[in-house]
């Protein structure tokens, strides 16, 4: 509307009660209606913002079971995990644990070892080779033992004696086989207790071998000799018919 035209209009307003009353109805009415647009944008706008709310709530709570899920599963596995380690533990102890109605038949199980004579001040200064083999032996070493020993003069010491620590060390060191030329010779040479000792170590270094007629045979003969020192081991490996019917 062209500024003439404007106010032409607005002073027949002036003057016309009925066109003022409807230029006013038209005016509140466009105010209405725009408010309702904006009111109806607000609702959407308000709407909307809901529903991304609602959506935002379903992943979380989505993404919440979804870690709850994954915290059992692993919980689940790892009771599981747990209960089969405790299996295999308790199966390897049942499997492995001695048998009382069946005894053990390892050598190991009924051998008693001998120490050799214990190492002293006045060993050490006297014999000082024979002390570091003895030394040896006794801490497990056996290769290097038998290296010292071999170090020691038969004059010094005896050789029935270096004979007898060269089968138990043979022995000891899982040489079974070889264990048995010494120590034969040296059961064989009497009756004195180097002999005895000798004979029941060449019995286990037999059954070591797994020789088994021999070793029963010779420990027999041991467990019935009054006067060897291990006498008792002896029995008790005949006792036990460990070396029967094998």
């Amino acid at each position: 509307m062209l500024p003439e035209e404007q106010e032409a209009f607005e002073l027949r307003l002036e003057q016309d009660e009925a066109l003022a009353d409807a230029h006013a109805a038209y005016e509140q009415l466009t105010a209405d209606l725009r408010w309702a647009a904006g009111h109806d944008t607000l609702r959407l706008r308000l709407q909307a913002l809901d529903e991304r709310m609602n959506q935002r709530g379903d992943a979380l709570e989505r993404a919440h079971r979804l870690v709850q899920r994954r915290q059992r599963r692993w919980a689940v596995l790892g009771t599981l995990g747990l209960v089969l380690l405790l299996s295999a533990g308790i199966a390897a102890w049942y499997f492995s644990r001695p048998d009382p109605a069946r005894p053990a038949r390892n050598w190991e199980a009924y051998y008693q070892p001998d120490p050799g004579p214990t190492v002293t001040t006045g060993l050490l200064h006297t014999r000082p080779l024979l002390s570091e083999a003895l030394d040896q032996y006794q801490a497990g070493h056996y290769p290097a033992a038998l290296h010292s020993l071999g170090r020691v003069s038969p004059a010094k010491v005896g050789a029935d004696t270096l004979l007898y620590l060269r089968g138990l060390i043979l022995l000891r060191g899982g040489q079974g086989n070889a264990a048995q030329l010494y120590l034969r010779r040296v059961s064989e040479e009497g009756r004195g207790e180097l002999a005895r000792r000798a004979r029941y170590h060449l019995g286990m270094a037999y059954w070591q071998a797994q020789e088994r007629a021999q070793a029963l045979a010779t420990l027999r003969a041991v467990a019935a000799d009054s006067l060897s020192p291990y006498r008792a081991s002896a029995q008790k490996v005949v006792a036990a018919r460990v070396l029967e019917n094998e």
